[in-house]
């Protein structure tokens, strides 16, 4: 698999440069599946970055799922949440749980911390925030820790090029953007991210997801033409090269069924261009781009266009155009990839 996954900085299975066993980077995912139980159609065939297994769990209640990881570490532990263990703590959750400690050296106190995430109303949210918790030592706090300079010593290179100058300050205006339009008393997001405490597996049907430990590029190449209806890939192409991520559009674009939708998250900012960016509807709160397209639609060749994502600002529509393109008669069995 080395030099297939050539290009992807994922294949190391660690976010640091040291050399080292792999290991579990995310013991819980930071992205919203609302947004892909909005926009995939009803039943699709779900291509799916595994992960820490939230989205391909989550997806599996009403669509087929397949999920696939480069890190063998990874791709046990989403199997073994499958099979219904608890969930552990990741390289991320570490590294936030560290951030987490400083935070009543910034006035932070847990009482009212607590009424922060019971709160409903957007604009109340925003005024208890502005007054309590985002304070001078808080927002220098963040600089700091999110700082070029801090980031390299648990980050290598490849990771860091995509962040946005003064990154910090970037977090800080995504946190208030969640917080200024998402209730938090509904947002699970919310509180793993200020307290570290994840929700609970929930209940109801869920059907089995099927696993593979494989580049995604290198896995979509050996399926069949249309072997999907939407796809959805983390921020898979955070820290890839050109080549790399000319080589995973393709062969997207070589699996997909017409008109499957294609979910795919980065921490860069968005090109002033990019209108179908969803990134505010992320009740996450952490991505600059949620970028959903349709493969049959000239806009999912930005990611070809704009390589660097150098921009600044961005659009942030509230709804991306969903397709209503009926799968295809025909269309290969589930799993059928090799």
């Amino acid at each position: 698999m080395g030099s297939q996954a050539a290009g992807t900085p994922w294949a190391a299975g660690r976010f640091d440069r040291r050399g080292g066993p792999r290991r579990i980077l995310f013991g819980h995912m930071y992205e919203d599946p609302a947004i892909e139980l909005r926009v995939f159609p009803p039943r699709s065939r779900v291509f799916c970055i595994a992960s820490a297994g939230d989205i391909a769990l989550e997806l599996a209640r009403s669509h087929a799922v397949t999920a696939v990881d480069i890190n063998p570490v990874q791709l046990a532990y989403a199997r073994a949440r499958q099979a219904g263990a608890p969930a552990e703590r990741g390289t991320a959750e570490r590294l936030l749980d560290l951030g987490r400690t400083l935070l009543p050296l910034a006035g932070w106190t847990r009482r009212v911390v607590e009424a922060f995430l019971s709160l409903n109303d957007p604009a109340e949210q925003l005024d208890l925030w502005r007054r309590k918790l985002d304070t001078r030592r808080f927002r220098a706090g963040v600089d700091s820790l999110l700082s070029l300079t801090a980031l390299r010593w648990g980050y290598a290179s490849p990771f860091l090029e995509v962040l946005p100058p003064r990154f910090g300050r970037v977090i800080r205006f995504r946190m208030e953007r969640c917080f200024g339009r998402h209730p938090n008393a509904d947002n699970p997001f919310a509180r793993a991210l200020l307290e570290g405490e994840f929700p609970g597996s929930g209940g109801g049907a869920r059907s089995e997801v099927q696993l593979a430990c494989a580049d995604a590029a290198e896995f979509l190449e050996r399926c069949p033409p249309a072997s999907f209806d939407a796809f959805t890939l983390s921020n898979i192409l955070d820290g890839a090269t050109e080549s790399y991520r000319e080589r995973l559009l393709a062969a997207i674009q070589r699996a997909a069924n017409p008109g499957a939708v294609v979910v795919l998250r980065s921490f860069r900012e968005p090109t002033s261009d990019m209108t179908t960016n969803v990134a505010g509807d992320d009740r996450s709160m952490l991505w600059g781009i949620v970028d959903v397209w349709t493969v049959n639609e000239p806009r999912s060749s930005v990611w070809m266009t704009h390589p660097e994502f150098r921009g600044a600002g961005g659009a942030d529509s509230a709804h991306p155009r969903r397709s209503a393109t009926a799968a295809a008669p025909g269309r290969p069995a589930r799993g059928a990839c090799r």
